[in-house]
């Protein structure tokens, strides 16, 4: 699969290179600058995540997010979801590597929910644009919702 969507990639820059050859050497020139930005943000939540994995055992993820943490680990990985600031192409790898280590479904919805509709290290800015009342209760409903998603995920998985 994954060999099959790089040809595809190749083809089509191939077609657009073969198209407008200056327009697709801009592309790719912008396309290296975003990676360029990203990259410092990458590579350091990558290496707290290598490191986190590398502390923690198995087991021990198992202790705190796994399926017998029950309630306690789901929110344990809501509070974790809430006050980090990971972005979604990190955060789904860090997900599936949590759930090969022992990590339970309910604790793992919770924390990605979390995670992409929580943000306390972000409130000082949405409070600014949008008040303090919407803030809170965007983020209130973010964090039920997670934790009704979370049920959910318990029940059917």
């Amino acid at each position: 699969m994954t060999i099959g969507l790089y040809l595809i990639a190749f083809v089509a820059l191939l077609i657009s290179f073969i198209k407008s050859r200056e327009n697709t050497v801009l592309a790719l020139k912008k396309a290296w600058k975003a990676f360029e930005n990203i990259l410092p943000q990458l590579s350091s939540i990558l290496i707290i995540i290598g490191i986190m994995l590398a502390l923690l055992t198995p087991e021990q993820i198992s202790k705190l997010l796994g399926s017998e943490s029950g309630w306690f680990g789901v929110m344990l990985a809501s509070l974790i979801g809430s006050i980090t600031l990971i972005p979604g192409f990190v955060a789904f790898p860090l997900a599936a590597a949590l759930l090969k280590s022992g990590a339970g479904y309910m604790q793992i919805a919770a924390f990605v929910s979390t995670l992409m509709m929580v943000g306390i290290v972000t409130l000082p800015i949405e409070i600014k644009h949008f008040g303090i009342k919407a803030t809170i209760i965007r983020n209130s409903a973010a964090f039920a919702f997670s934790l009704i998603v979370a049920f959910v995920m318990g029940v059917f998985m």
